[in-house]
């Protein structure tokens, strides 16, 4: 009985291949989406840094594995296919670029719509500005030497303060929440931690 050479897929096979490239495309372009959007808030960031919980500590490391597991998934996808035939293969990465096409478009609608919120501009300017205000007790050693409660997160309002900064920063990222008021929350944290460690009012 002679050998069978090369991979025989059956159509219902190459159609599980094919979901499964679209979805995992589409996960990768999310993944990298967030690092983008992410990255592009790094002032609230690096303010947090020091602050932050351990699971946004471990976020570069979480967006990698996300790359790389939608990876493990979109190369075979392709792969495979066009080992079985030429042409199934460059089906599937016509169907993988246009999941590609589709996810990002999906999420540039989102982020519009993350943006259009009624009030968003003047809420993101007052949120840089406090965010160029903590900062400097981060940033500028004179500041913390004679301010080291704005960085103790043992003192009370500074841990408020701290949490009203990571929840405007979630706010400001995610559509369908109210970010006007939790940086008005923010503002009303901030002087009270400033209140706290001594800061004199301006």
């Amino acid at each position: 009985m002679p050998a069978t050479t090369g991979i025989q897929l059956t159509v219902w096979e190459i159609g599980l291949w094919a979901i499964l490239l679209m979805c995992a495309v589409a996960f990768t372009v999310n993944a990298v989406r967030k690092a983008v959007i992410h990255g592009a808030s790094d002032g609230g960031h690096v303010a947090l840094q020091g602050h932050r919980d351990r699971d946004l500590v471990k976020e570069p490391d979480a967006t990698f594995w996300n790359i790389f597991a939608g990876l493990v998934v979109i190369v075979p996808a392709v792969v495979i296919p066009a080992l079985a035939s030429p042409a199934v293969g460059l089906l599937m990465l016509f169907l993988g670029m246009g999941a590609a096409a589709a996810a990002f478009a999906a999420g540039r609608k989102l982020e519009q719509k993350r943006q259009n919120r009624s009030g968003f501009t003047e809420a993101a300017a007052r949120h840089d500005a406090l965010l160029a205000r903590w900062q400097r007790y981060e940033l500028d050693p004179a500041k913390g030497i004679d301010f080291p409660g704005m960085s103790d997160v043992n003192v009370p309002q500074t841990a408020a303060l701290v949490r009203a900064l990571q929840e405007a920063q979630r706010c400001r990222l995610t559509a369908g929440t109210d970010y006007a008021h939790a940086v008005e929350q923010l503002d009303v944290a901030m002087a009270e931690a400033e209140a706290a460690a001594g800061v004199s009012a301006p």
